[in-house]
């Protein structure tokens, strides 16, 4: 691939997900110092992009990890960008949230990269996920056990995340920086096979090519088939939702489900309609079965009765004990835990990196019936900022290392919307959600603080 083909490729792919605009908006672009990251860089700013590097220094290696910082700042100087640096603290990290190494320095990464982005009011940050990476990525979660949106792999927009080379290859970005006389450094930790996606990128990987012609370029070809499929799927699904679902009484008429659709079709249909919820699989699949029951999920109540499932918001029961209370967001907050709350315009906006402190685009709200603090329950979820996906409060919790007793003691702030759904935006002082972040568009904001 030639040096103009390579810029084409990556042109395209901008244009077709529309990734970027083309009105000087600055761009975040993530610049390790690696092959991927001085490419992803080089072709965004040959491409005339407002590009703004930044290097993430976790000391994790030694001198290494000072060398790639300098060389960092030699490709910035070199192609005539601004460069960010940050020292980060990973071990504090991981002590603190009782995190891995892996998701420490990466958790740490997104919330700077996020900051950055609010900070100097850019319009993505950008990484250098290639089609390797992808490869691995679309593996790893088929072993792990997925459904069509884990092995639709890597989307080429996450939020204000963007990925313009995955349609590139290793051998493709090596032989642009090549071309461009651009050099690059090699993370020694990539050679060990501690990591399972190190073990897919220098066994697995390898292997298949001795068996198939260009394996990451197929695999990158089916994760498009799937992202496709996934787009039909989720229309599919709203639209045969709204067939079954009585949205003024919030009642589902399961009998008509199971009458008019096969029963995997009909189960994974509830399971969809009912997963915001906090249901899941296997809540799904009871249902099904029963005749008549109740279920409960995060903060609500599923009533069977008669082939009709009636959906309910449990807060108000809650309340009335010990394990739930009610509280506005518009004053402190002194029972049952003491929390400040302060409500000021972005442009007072300072995050300090702290669990105790947690931020609200005051205008995301609106739609939010009323907040409750409680306890976990069992099969609470929540998407932690800074990641796509959600997980168990209760392995979070598990990671912190926290005994039985404090995990049943610990505290979750909910949002609980019009309909009765209900969304975690906190594990009071230890994680905060990707809910309701603070934007470049957000006017004003909460600031939440532990005391």
């Amino acid at each position: 691939m030639t040096t103009r083909e390579f810029e084409h490729t990556v042109a395209t792919a901008i244009s077709q997900g529309h990734l970027l605009t083309d009105d000087g908006a600055p761009v975040i672009a993530g610049l390790s110092g690696g092959a991927d990251s001085v490419a992803l860089v080089a072709v965004l700013t040959a491409l005339g992009y407002n590009i703004m590097a930044a290097h993430c220094n976790f000391h994790l290696r030694g001198a290494e990890s000072n060398r790639d910082r300098d060389h960092a700042a030699q490709v910035a100087d070199r192609l005539g960008i601004d460069l960010f640096i940050r020292d980060f603290n990973v071990p504090e990290r991981m002590s603190a949230a009782g995190e891995s190494m892996e998701m420490a320095a990466r958790a740490l990464r997104y919330e700077w990269f996020t900051n950055l982005l609010e900070h100097e009011r850019a319009q993505a940050v950008a990484v250098g996920h290639h089609r390797e990476d992808q490869a691995e990525t679309f593996l790893l979660n088929a072993l792990r056990g997925t459904g069509i949106a884990g092995l639709a792999a890597m989307a080429p927009r996450s939020g204000h995340i963007i990925r313009p080379l995955l349609g590139v290859s290793r051998a493709d970005i090596e032989g642009y920086l090549k071309a461009r006389g651009l050099s690059f450094v090699n993370d020694s930790s990539n050679a060990s096979d501690e990591f399972l996606r190190n073990s897919l990128r220098n066994r697995v990987l390898p292997a298949m090519e001795e068996r198939f012609t260009d394996p990451s370029a197929r695999l990158l070809s089916t994760t498009r088939q799937v992202r496709d499929n996934l787009e039909l799927y989720t229309w599919a699904v709203d639209r045969l939702a709204g067939e079954f679902m009585d949205r003024d009484a919030n009642v589902i008429d399961i009998a008509a489900m199971q009458a008019q659709m096969p029963a995997a079709a009909a189960r994974t249909l509830l399971f969809e309609m009912l997963r915001p919820l906090g249901f899941n699989m296997t809540h799904a699949t009871n249902i099904m079965s029963a005749g008549s029951g109740v279920f409960t999920a995060g903060n609500t109540v599923a009533e069977l009765l008669g082939g009709r499932l009636r959906l309910q918001a449990a807060t108000q029961k809650a309340s009335a004990g010990l394990d739930a209370h009610e509280v506005s967001l518009k004053r402190d907050i002194t029972e049952p835990l003491h929390i400040t709350v302060r409500e000021m315009s972005v442009a007072a906006f300072h995050p300090e990196r702290d669990p105790r402190i947690m931020y609200l685009d005051a205008n995301a709200l609106d739609g939010v019936r009323h907040f409750v603090l409680r306890h976990p329950r069992r099969g609470d979820r929540m998407q932690p900022y800074g990641m796509d996906g959600t997980r168990l409060i209760s392995d979070i919790l598990t990671e912190a290392r926290l005994t039985p007793s404090q995990k049943r003691a610990a505290w979750l702030l909910t949002a609980v919307d019009e309909d009765g759904g209900e969304t975690v935006l906190w594990v009071v002082g230890r994680r905060a959600s990707a809910h309701f972040p603070v934007t470049p568009a957000t006017r004003r904001f909460l600031t939440l603080r532990l005391i």
